[in-house]
């Protein structure tokens, strides 16, 4: 027994280990958010371009009321930033957590999930007032990102949701094509198109954040990062963040944009065509194999082609003709043919009908 005391206090004597004193290297860094989320709308107010959208969600929180909603556009132009911020519009910070539902493509939304979690979550009553006194509305709101990817049966299984749940509940569901949600749903919901966004609206977007982010860049950079994007402000920001920590002490180049783009330099792709005009087969079949082993994707480089060539002076029944093997090289590529193969092929095709001008 007092062996077993000595041990106790020998061990209750030890000297504990001084702490760190916490200095900078111990405290905590400031999170760092992706700049898609750091700049995303916070108020509908706030959402470029889709003026219909915002004003009819303006009336309707006004009114704390909304109908259910069906957003379909391409990605990238503000559908899920848009219910998000009138959900927080309507409920506020405080009880926003505890009144939208969001569902993403991500979650597992078969018709199990839409009988069991979705049903359970509708059929909830909510009440109560926001802190600051505006009117809340009672209901709650389900938001269904990627709903064209959901099954059919999980469709059909909320139509009846929708109407039953109708007290307590609002439904936005969010798609980039329409014609894959059933008819039953899209008679159920008002229907909003979400437009590519203008090039003057994204590059506005894209100069308020360089000035936030004290960013030196020029406007030739910022015109390429509008290019590649394609109207997709989403995928612009990211380009735009990646550019940014590419170029820490210089300024964001147009070569930078487009190295981190992915796609193909425009004098690469001009270059091409003028050997498809004037060149041999020889300098042809080097400069494909070049583009190919610089790692470029055989798709962007037929895109890029495709736009080029429609503006190129060619007659209608050249364009004609070479559009019709990029539809054939296009398919070859799905199906997994060889990219050196497939654009060679395209490429002499080429060269064959710019032939008949000479």
């Amino acid at each position: 027994m007092q062996a077993f005391l000595k041990g106790a206090s020998v061990q209750a004597t030890k000297p504990q280990k001084d702490k760190a004193a916490p200095g900078p290297s111990t405290e905590k860094k400031a999170k760092s958010v992706p700049w898609v989320e750091k700049y995303r709308p916070k108020s509908v107010d706030e959402v470029a371009f889709q003026e219909e959208v915002v004003a009819v969600l303006k009336k309707s929180l006004e009114g704390a009321d909304l109908p259910n909603l069906l957003f379909y556009g391409p990605p990238g132009t503000g559908k899920t930033s848009t219910i998000l911020a009138a959900a927080r519009g309507l409920f506020g910070p405080e009880l926003y957590k505890q009144r939208v539902l969001e569902l993403n493509a991500s979650d597992e939304r078969g018709i199990q999930v839409i009988r069991e979690k979705v049903k359970n979550f509708a059929k909830l009553t909510v009440a109560g007032r926001r802190s600051d006194g505006k009117p809340c509305p009672p209901f709650k709101i389900i938001i269904l990102d990627e709903a064209d990817s959901m099954t059919s049966p999980a469709q059909a299984a909320l139509r009846r949701t929708m109407e039953k749940e109708s007290r307590t509940t609002r439904f936005c569901l969010i798609c980039n094509y329409v014609s894959r949600i059933i008819e039953p749903l899209t008679s159920r919901c008002s229907k909003f198109r979400f437009k590519p966004l203008a090039n003057q609206i994204q590059e506005e977007r894209l100069f308020a954040i360089c000035e936030k982010e004290n960013l030196r860049y020029s406007k030739e950079s910022i015109a390429a990062l509008v290019r590649v994007s394609e109207g997709d402000l989403r995928k612009a920001i990211t380009f735009l963040q990646s550019a940014a920590r590419l170029s820490v002490e210089k300024e964001i180049s147009e070569s930078a944009v487009i190295e981190i783009a992915g796609v193909v330099p425009p004098k690469m792709i001009d270059n091409l065509l003028q050997i498809c005009y004037k060149g041999t087969f020889e300098k042809l079949e080097i400069a494909v194999r070049n583009m190919v082993e610089e790692g470029y994707a055989a798709n962007q480089i037929l895109l890029q082609l495709h736009e080029t060539i429609i503006e190129e002076d060619l007659n209608d029944k050249q364009k004609s003709a070479i559009s019709e093997k990029m539809a054939v090289v296009d398919k070859c590529l799905a199906d997994g043919a060889d990219e050196y193969l497939q654009m060679l092929s395209l490429c002499s095709v080429i060269m064959q009908q710019a032939a008949q001008i000479n």
